[in-house]
């Protein structure tokens, strides 16, 4: 299975491809996007991360990078992908739940509609049983649109990094939900 082309009110989810790069060279240049995730990345390395975001659609069928659209102009990406760390729980029927976006795009309620349409797509598409985003426990924007999309706060860890960002001694936060959670939440909508 392929990544699927998804749609919300006001964004078209499309599978990342190397037409996507120059946004992702924005958006990685950018210090305040780049604030709670390290440094801004020169052009190279943004091209490397590319080639790796670009591969991880090929690791488990229908999860990868997706760019998101605004009317025809490049806002952001999306992720779903496969957990990498031991303490992230098992591979399968798991995903883990990412955004970026262009500082231009922020504000506008557009992170969360991504990662609601994600969500669902992981529950009703792929039938993942749990969806799981992670960040560093200052970053308030974050935090809401994580909570937005209906995962609840699970827990605070405190990694090792080599070079710890401003904030990193409050630790990282894990939010998640289950597929049983989201049908319960699709309810209660309804």
């Amino acid at each position: 299975m392929s990544q699927a082309t998804l749609r919300t009110a006001r964004i078209q989810l499309v599978p990342l491809s190397d037409e996507h790069l120059e946004g992702e060279v924005e958006l990685d240049a950018d210090p305040e996007v780049m604030r709670y995730l390290g440094p801004p990345r020169q052009r190279g390395e943004v091209e490397q991360l590319h080639r790796r975001r670009l591969a991880a659609a090929g690791r488990v069928p229908g999860l990868g990078f997706w760019a998101g659209l605004v009317d025809g102009a490049f806002v952001g990406w999306w992720i779903l992908e496969p957990p990498e760390r031991a303490d992230q729980g098992p591979v399968d029927g798991q995903a883990e739940l990412g955004y970026r976006l262009l500082r231009r795009y922020w504000r506008q309620g557009l992170g969360g509609e991504g990662a609601r349409e994600l969500v669902r797509h992981g529950f009703d598409d792929l039938s993942l049983r749990r969806i799981f985003a992670e960040t560093m426990a200052v970053n308030a924007p974050s935090r809401a649109t994580m909570a937005s999309a209906g995962l609840s706060y699970v827990r605070t860890f405190h990694p090792d990094f080599d070079d710890p960002l401003p904030g990193s001694e409050q630790g990282e936060v894990e939010y998640a939900i289950t597929r049983e959670q989201w049908a319960l939440l699709q309810l209660r909508r309804q």
